[in-house]
């Protein structure tokens, strides 16, 4: 007000409201430099120095007390007891594992005991070293406010509390966001599964935004992050720290294949080669289930055209059978087979004669019973600012989404939430940071399966035999 009314203000006055303002978090300073070229980094720590709060100038901080179940306010004060928490894991090559921790009150000596009230472990802590840089300093001791790292804790990662084993606390983990693109990885190297396994372990307890899983569907190892950036890093940080070479490429689409229509088929496998045959035969009537009830098998032999112990042996052909489907080779799901008719032979029938069978009249008949590809829908939620949502909207129609409502979220922003097909999405973060100036973000969930498109079909049809071919 002193200055709308004219007045000047002193730097005093300027830098005094500042630091309160920032103190107050009413004023998130930004401040532009380069580490890389060494520009402005000793204008950022002057204003570190200047502007931001010391711990003593800060407020409690509220913990659980273990004991008791209750909350704590943890005091800035070296006389309390110790706790501290955990913000990063480093795997450092020479040292091993560096747990990087900030502490919120009391004192650590080197060579003393902690506890990990997270895991509820002990652990013993060896040297004290102060960060800086790349170096570390090895130091007697840290106190409140003090941030420091300490090598090989046992199982502690970003997030844990580590304090006092009597006064034992624990502060409120940090909610990491879900990460939204998607990466199929391999080793370049054959034989690098165990190297690349070791280093991705490595990268997720420094790094508690990535996620590494198995896709079942597909197969594919598949590396998630929260951008192409960050994935990029993350690559590099394999090749260049762990020496593990790694392929990466857009995942495959976990695509399903299904029955439209009920047909009655017949399956006979007959092989005659000197000494004992072979001879199972069996009749199957497939049909379609709803989406997503999976698969059943019923036994409705009477008169035992088939012996009892011969008919798992017809399932088995036919669950074989459908992990491959006749289209594009993608799983089937969502039917029933029933078993109804057949015949056997006393000595030439066997349990994997009526397995080839039961594999054979599922072939046949899913051939004859309209199959269809499905592919799986996602629930996506974007946020972003007023201004984008007509570019938001237009964007996820052209990927063949539905949008199923919009409403304002608890910032401000609008939330638009749609199904769009999972084939469309993999490099949704790229175009949403492109159409937002990077101020938009989403989140993505599985909801179900449903048919592809006529004009899509033939395209991953002619894609799956291309790849079939280059196999053999």
């Amino acid at each position: 007000m002193k200055y709308l009314d004219g007045e000047s203000l002193t730097n005093q006055e300027i830098s005094s409201l500042l630091k309160k303002g920032v103190k107050e978090k009413k004023i998130v300073p930004i401040l532009c430099g380069s580490a890389t070229m060494n520009l402005g980094i000793e204008y950022l720590l002057d204003f570190i120095v200047e502007y931001l709060p010391s711990p003593s100038e800060m407020p409690p901080v509220a913990a659980k007390n273990v004991k008791t179940s209750s909350e704590e306010l943890i005091e800035n004060s070296i006389d309390s007891p110790f706790s501290a928490f955990v913000f990063k894991t480093v795997a450092d090559p020479y040292v091993g594992n560096l747990t990087y921790f900030r502490v919120y009150s009391g004192k650590l000596s080197e060579d003393s005991n902690i506890y990990n009230s997270s895991k509820t472990i002990d652990n013993k802590v060896g040297k004290i070293y102060k960060m800086q840089g790349k170096n570390q300093r090895s130091i007697s001791e840290v106190c409140a406010g003090d941030i420091a790292a300490v090598a090989k804790l046992k199982n502690t990662v970003t997030g844990d509390t580590l304090c006092d084993k009597d006064n034992p606390v624990l502060f409120e983990k940090i909610e990491y966001p879900e990460p939204i693109m998607l990466l199929a990885i391999s080793p370049k190297t054959k034989g690098d599964e165990d190297k690349l396994s070791t280093a991705l372990s490595k990268i997720i307890d420094e790094d508690p935004t990535v996620k590494v899983y198995r896709d079942e569907d597909t197969g594919e190892s598949i590396l998630a992050g929260m951008g192409e950036s960050h994935l990029e890093v993350i690559i590099d940080t394999m090749e260049s720290k762990f020496g593990v070479e790694v392929e990466k490429s857009t995942p495959k689409v976990g695509y399903k294949e299904t029955i439209r229509k009920s047909v009655k088929v017949e399956g006979k496998y007959k092989k005659q080669s000197g000494g004992r045959g072979q001879y199972g035969h069996c009749w199957l009537e497939l049909e379609p289930r709803g989406r997503g009830e999976g698969f059943e098998f019923v036994d409705k032999i009477v008169g035992g055209v088939i012996p009892r112990q011969y008919r798992p042996a017809v399932e088995k052909g036919v669950v074989g059978a459908m992990k491959k489907g006749v289209l594009a080779g993608y799983p089937t799901v969502d039917i029933r087979a029933t078993v109804y008719d057949g015949s056997y032979h006393p000595v030439d029938s066997s349990e994997m004669a009526f397995k080839v069978a039961g594999s054979m009249a599922f072939k046949k008949g899913a051939a004859e019973a309209n199959p269809v590809l499905l592919e799986p829908i996602m629930d996506i939620e974007v946020i972003v600012p007023k201004e984008y949502m007509g570019d938001i909207i237009g964007d996820l129609n052209s990927k063949r989404g539905k949008i199923m409502g919009m409403e304002e979220s608890s910032s401000g922003k609008q939330s638009i939430k749609a199904k769009i097909p999972q084939a469309e999405i993999f490099k949704y973060a790229i175009d949403l940071r492109s159409i937002t100036q990077g101020r938009g973000t989403f989140s993505l969930k599985f909801s179900h399966y449903e048919e592809v498109p006529a004009n899509i079909v033939q395209e991953i049809i002619a894609q799956a035999k291309e790849k079939e071919e280059e196999k053999k």
